[in-house]
């Protein structure tokens, strides 16, 4: 059996990839964006569950998160969850909806959440050259074992080598999307 699976590779870039746009989708940008509050769990029946278990979080408008609580009885619970979370936010309670205004970032935030948005990028790339390696090292050890020639070794590894470039050019395009969009460019 050949240590080498170009599917697992792809799978696994695939899988940094998607890791980070999840990172990136929760740094808050001056707009409401519902994955804002993805992180967010309340402590309610005895438990910790994330915010979306409990209730249904909307943006009406690009300045406004709404967050429809489903038991009435959880209101506070859920307004002091997304008070402690450390993002920035005052919830307004009407009852069983909670408003949450999205306040205009400072130009001092706005680089910390680039500068945030960067180091998940260069994470997410490390993650990237680590598979690399382990795909690079099992063509070795394919070809030590004789289940692979040194051409086949030779033309994965360019394989190997081009997935991982255009996983790198993803991350970039991602990473730098997100901080345009942090800096209000």
């Amino acid at each position: 059996m050949p240590a080498y699976d170009k599917a697992d590779l792809e799978r696994r870039m695939a899988g940094a990839v998607e890791s980070l746009k999840g990172d990136l989708a929760g740094l808050r940008t001056g707009r409401a964006s519902t994955a804002l509050l993805d992180p967010v769990t309340v402590e309610v029946y005895g438990a910790h569950m994330p915010l979306s278990q409990v209730a249904t979080v909307s943006a009406p408008d690009p300045r406004m998160l709404s967050v429809q609580v489903w038991d009435k009885s959880n209101i506070g619970p859920v307004e002091k969850a997304i008070r402690s979370a450390g993002l920035g936010l005052n919830p307004i309670n009407d009852g069983q909806t909670l408003r949450l205004p999205i306040p205009d970032l400072t130009e001092e935030r706005r680089k910390e959440l680039a500068k945030l948005a960067g180091s998940y990028s260069e994470k997410a790339k490390i993650a990237v050259r680590n598979v690399r390696r382990d795909g690079m090292d099992n063509l070795k050890t394919d070809e030590k074992k004789g289940v692979l020639s040194e051409d086949e070794r030779k033309r994965h590894e360019t394989e190997v080598q081009k997935l991982t470039d255009a996983t790198i050019a993803e991350i970039d395009a991602a990473s730098s999307a997100k901080e345009k969009e942090i800096l209000g460019k």
